[in-house]
Order: C-alpha cells, then structure tokens, then sequence
C-alpha cells in the first residue's frame, strides 16, 4: 500500500477556516500512482452499475466540457509519455487501456474521467454566480451530484458551516480572477470509519460510535482530497479535480509527533465542524488512542 502523501493536519491546528490555496505548475496537475489499476477500476465498476450517480452534464457544459477533454488528453500525453500516447482519435493508456476520443455515446467530462484517478468538475459563470454543469465524480465525499449538478457555488457548500459567512465571498472573487495561466490546489482532510471512495451519503453519520480507543487505529482511516483548480482559456470555465486518497490510521500514525498533530488537529475542530464530517460519534475514542500512543511512539 501506497504511503500517505499528504497529511493536511500537520498544519491544521488551531482550527481557521480558509481556502488554503498554493501555486500548482502544469507539471504537477494530475498525480498517478500505484493504485492506478485498482482505482480505475472502482471506476469502471460504478460507472456500469451506477452512471446516472457519477456522471451528469448539463447543456450548456458542451464546450466547455471538451476543452477540458482535449486539455487532458493532450497533458497526459506530454507529461506521462510512457503511460499515455495518442494515435488519431484513440489514446492509449496503462494496462493496454483504450479509449475514443471521439466517442459521442459519452459526455465529454465522462470521457475524461475514465483516464485518470481524479474526479473532475466543471464550474461555469451563470445568472447566479460559478455553477456547476458538468461532472465525473466516481468518488464523491459524501455527497450527491444529483444534488448539486445546475446549482451555484453558494447552494453547493449551503451544508458546509460558516462557509457562507467566512468563504462565499473569497470563493467566489477567485473563481472571477483565476487566470488561464495560473492554476492552484488545496487539501481537505477528515478521519472516516468507512474506506470506500465511493461515499455519496454520510455527513453528520454515526459512523464508528462504537469504536473504542483500541480499535481506532485498525478500523478509522484518513480520507485526503487534493483539489486541484484551473481555468479553462477559450471557454472561461473552470476545471476542478479532486484525487482522493485513503490510508488507515495505524499506516498515517507512525510517530508521537504525527499523532499529537493529529490529536491537536482533531480537538481544534468545532462542534459544528466535527458533526458535519462525522466525526463526533467517534472523537472521544480517537483522542483517547493518540493520547496513548503519542508518548509510545518514537519521534
């Protein structure tokens, strides 16, 4: 298993709520990794058995939607040239993976998102602000696109709390400023007792309340999205990928240093917070085994 390469709560603590947005280059936009194969294919299993839940497109993403298509097939051809090649309307992927580029019987997004590990939204200016018209989202943090799809970003986040006193506003002065040339990427982060990636219900669960202490670090995990943002040149649209990462807790906390981070991490949270990523049921037990284990472990 993949170590953890990310781990946001290093510096979360004490708790501010912020966009926490840092430069990105080209280079780095998509990530591809060892569970490339297994991730593709939870992909291609919900895609067969569940299309109308992970993938959505409205009308007016049409363009759009396939300059972000065209965009990626050519980044994955330039920057993972031993894994991705194009000849003609097909492009060749790992595995002996195949794909048409020209495939009509999918919406351009749904296309592009059969390629890689992440997620991929499309956000477009409208009468109420960046809405969302297009998305291939096979690993949802615990919520729907059938919820979402056509809505703006102030209706998206309407469950996230505060977000509509501290980040509406910044959001969405961003969105409008975000130039062609520049893109960027930050880190959510919760502690789950479910491993799927494909979590689409969930906040506010109670998920682990009868977790004890001993058995939080072999039955929680950490669920890391690094979100990535850019915007599109010809359409103005902008194209944000999630890549989800799971590890279990007991791989991510090695060290005293690592888990009085995590410890300090989770307590800084607030009530609200903690309810809203599903975390409350479980807290008291989680705490109390990185209480224990900080001291045993070496730094």
């Amino acid at each position: 298993m993949a170590e953890p390469r990310y781990l946001p709560f290093l510096d979360a603590a004490p708790y501010r709520m912020a966009m926490g947005l840092r430069s990105l280059t080209a280079a780095e936009w998509i990530e591809i990794d060892d569970t490339y194969d297994a991730d593709l294919a939870e992909k291609h299993r919900l895609l067969a058995e569940r299309p109308a839940e992970v993938t959505g497109a409205l009308p007016e993403s049409r363009q759009a939607a396939q300059e972000a298509h065209d965009l990626l097939a050519a980044h994955l051809t330039e920057h993972f040239p031993a894994r991705f090649r194009r000849d003609g309307a097909r492009l060749h992927g790992p595995g002996g993976r195949q794909w048409r580029l020209d495939d009509d019987a999918l919406a351009p997004l749904d296309r592009a998102g059969r390629w890689v590990q992440e997620d991929l939204c499309l956000m477009q200016a409208g009468p109420q602000g960046w809405t969302l018209t297009a998305a291939s989202l096979c690993f949802p943090n615990r919520w729907r696109l059938a919820d979402k799809l056509g809505r703006a970003m102030a209706a998206i986040h309407e469950p996230v709390p505060a977000y509509g006193e501290r980040l509406g506003t910044p959001v969405d002065r961003f969105f409008d400023k975000l130039a062609a040339d520049r893109a960027v990427w930050r880190t959510n982060w919760g502690i789950q007792a479910d491993a799927r990636l494909f979590q689409p219900t969930g906040h506010n669960g109670i998920e682990g309340a009868d977790l004890t202490a001993a058995e939080a670090p072999d039955r929680l995990v950490l669920r890391v999205e690094r979100q990535t943002l850019r915007r599109l040149p010809a359409s103005g649209a902008i194209l944000f990928g999630i890549r989800t990462y799971v590890h279990p807790l007991r791989q991510v906390v090695r060290d005293g240093a690592t888990a009085r981070a995590l410890a300090a991490a989770v307590a800084a949270l607030p009530p609200d917070m903690a309810q809203y990523k599903s975390m409350t049921a479980f807290r008291a037990a989680l705490l109390a085994w990185l209480d224990v284990a900080a001291p045993v472990l070496a730094d």
